[in-house]
């Protein structure tokens, strides 16, 4: 069973907690916790060994735990992603292979590409695939096709899997800090289109990539997971973009296992991992 916590700090929580838990008979296998001081913020995520879940414990923490706290004990074990793609084969591949040997973490309802390009691949993994195209229709029914594609299959997330493509504030409100989106640069450098060609220019000596969910401000959104690999003078743009997917594949598969395992809690922008 799998507890998370997040909410003002306060001295003794990890005592009453954990007291808590033995009087439920519970076994801690594992305890990760985290203060923001300057918020004055508390975090944890616990590992318990328990035959059933009491179905007052929900209740008993709230007593022990300040007003506001966020509580979620067993969050869905196996979630549920929508997958969002528009050529590039990398980021997806890696995805449908583990949700094939059941690595993951979650399940893949379903791909939705604005070309048909991957639609082949999906096929081959027997995962639906919806085409969207942005092309015969303007983006507010492009969104709104898309939005009512991903209702359908109700997921806990919403993943950019190379989409490249900029999601309207109205799409994000319905699924806020639901959407995962893989950025091909080291945040905060080179956001936008281009960072490969902008890192060139820019003569740089270090290249990567940002998992980040995704908010209004284009990729302004709270980082989950980042990499980088050193380049130098004999790198062109192009060189630079295929070593990249390599570092693009690691990080978002990074970031998908730490979210999906309920590692990851979000504020103020931010975000606090527990590994």
């Amino acid at each position: 069973m799998i507890i998370v916590i997040q909410c003002r700090d306060q001295v003794g929580l990890v005592a009453s907690i954990s007291a808590l838990m033995s009087k439920h008979q519970y076994n801690i296998i594992s305890l990760g916790e985290h203060v923001d001081v300057a918020e004055n913020l508390f975090f944890m995520r616990l590992e318990v060994a328990g035959d059933t879940v009491s179905p007052d414990l929900e209740q008993e923490l709230q007593s022990i735990l300040p007003a506001d706290a966020v509580i979620k004990i067993n969050p869905q074990p196996d979630k549920k992603v929508v997958v969002l793609v528009t050529k590039e084969y990398h980021c997806l591949a890696d995805i449908l292979i583990r949700n094939y040997f059941g690595t993951l973490g979650a399940t893949v309802q379903c791909v939705i590409g604005n070309y048909t390009v991957l639609e082949d691949i999906c096929k081959r993994f027997d995962v639906p695939f919806h085409h969207v195209s942005y092309e015969t229709q303007d983006k507010l029914q492009a969104e709104q096709h898309i939005t009512q594609l991903v209702q359908q299959y109700d997921p806990h997330y919403i993943v950019l899997a190379k989409f490249m493509r900029i999601l309207s504030a109205d799409f994000n409100k319905y699924f806020p800090m639901r959407i995962i989106n893989i950025h091909h640069s080291f945040l905060p450098a080179f956001v936008g289109a281009n960072p490969y060609r902008k890192a060139f220019e820019r003569g740089v000596k270090l290249i990567g990539a940002t998992a980040h969910f995704v908010s209004d401000e284009l990729d302004e959104g709270p980082i989950i997971a980042q990499q980088i690999i050193p380049v130098n003078h004999t790198y062109t743009a192009a060189t630079m973009m295929n070593a990249g997917k390599e570092v693009e594949t690691s990080v978002l598969a990074q970031a998908l296992k730490l979210v999906f395992d309920d590692r990851v809690f979000v504020y103020n922008n931010k975000t606090v991992i527990i590994e």
